[in-house]
């Protein structure tokens, strides 16, 4: 059976500069009224910060993580590196000797927030009884907890794929909470393209005899359905010319991927050993109805929703942004990123990032953004 992180009891945040950076944290902010009509009655939010929060509370940044990630931006105290270490730590773009770092793992979430998993007040798993949740629900939530810290205003919430939409949605949800914010290979709104590509891979889990509806915490996990997820998902994070160069046509190994009599004894093609260790490394540390729940999320997110058009909506806020997107990806394109600075205030250049890699390089070489970043946030 699959293990999760553990969630530790927290008996509250009263003070926010916790014994070590990078540590997790679990906040109580009570009960959530959701967005299309459903409620949670005691909602909890794991958390890590890095840093010191200084007196006038003026100093925090709020860092977003993408579908399946946590709250670890940074490696900090802890011995697990941070999926962000390059852009979060001392004397990096986001600087933790000048800044007070927060990072909150979604609503929904596996990794410590109240989800699926986590006990109804039955005292059994919320499983298929989890309401639904938006991008805007999170936000909502993870306001309550900088009110618990004492964050009226954020320095600046950054993110890139699905943290790209929770950061703009804090900027229009929250104009006078936010400063600046960063998104970063991501869009005003989920396109019919990335809603397919992600109602496949809820298919794949949802079909998978283990799912259960939902309700599988008794005994098998869906790990083959949310395998199959995974491996769509990557496909679409990585380009095609990247996964060209990486391996072409090669063979696994001495597995013989061409000539064996029946379909089912041929060998593997090194790109399939590629795809299927993907999967395994997701299954072994992720819950498939979180996964359900936070694409759901995010095939929902619109920034125009209940705001008239998206020049309307976007044409509210009031934070500088930095847009920016990677050359190659093919999930979230350039141009999608472009239409978004469009829509905002003034002239909102788009930043690119240019690597072979496609969508995964926001994160893996986000190194090209450190001066552009630093000019437009984090200088003085």
């Amino acid at each position: 059976m699959t293990t999760y992180p553990p969630a530790p009891l927290h008996p509250g945040i009263d003070d926010a500069r916790p014994s070590g950076d990078g540590l997790l944290r679990i906040a109580p902010i009570g009960p959530l009224a959701l967005e299309t009509g459903g409620e949670l009655p005691d909602v909890q939010l794991a958390f890590e910060t890095w840093g010191r929060l200084n007196r006038d509370a003026s100093n925090a940044v709020l860092v977003q993580h993408a579908l399946t990630g946590s709250s670890h931006v940074a490696r900090g105290a802890s011995e697990e590196e941070g999926w962000w270490d390059s852009l979060v730590g001392p004397g990096r773009p986001v600087d933790t000797d000048r800044y007070f770092v927060v990072s909150v793992n979604m609503l929904g979430g596996c990794y410590g927030s109240t989800g699926p998993a986590s006990l109804a007040p039955d005292g059994t798993p919320w499983g298929s009884r989890f309401p639904f949740v938006t991008i805007r629900d999170s936000v909502r939530a993870e306001a309550l907890l900088a009110d618990r810290l004492g964050i009226k205003q954020w320095q600046s919430v950054l993110g890139g794929s699905m943290g790209g939409a929770r950061a703009l949605e804090w900027a229009l949800m929250y104009p006078q909470r936010v400063e600046r914010c960063a998104v970063i290979a991501c869009t005003a709104a989920s396109s019919a393209e990335q809603i397919a590509f992600a109602q496949a891979q809820l298919q794949a889990i949802r079909l998978d005899p283990a799912y259960r509806g939902g309700d599988y915490y008794d005994g098998p996990h869906p790990d083959a359905g949310l395998g199959i997820a995974r491996r769509i998902a990557h496909i679409t994070y990585r380009s095609e010319q990247e996964l060209e160069a990486r391996f072409g046509r090669a063979e696994q190994d001495a597995e013989q991927p061409f000539g064996a009599v029946l379909p089912a004894e041929r060998g593997r093609y090194q790109v399939e050993s590629y795809l299927d260790h993907q999967a395994d490394k997701l299954v072994g540390r992720f819950d498939a109805n979180s996964y359900v729940i936070l694409t759901e999320a995010l095939m929902s997110h619109d920034a125009a929703r209940d705001r008239g058009s998206l020049d309307a909506a976007l044409g509210e806020a009031t934070a500088e942004f930095f847009i920016a997107a990677v050359d190659t990806d093919r999930l979230y394109f350039p141009e999608q990123s472009e239409r978004l600075a469009r829509g905002l205030p003034g002239e909102v250049p788009v930043h690119m990032i240019s690597s072979p890699v496609g969508h995964d390089a926001f994160l893996t070489q986000i190194h090209q953004l450190d001066a552009q970043l630093r000019s437009a946030f984090y200088a003085g």
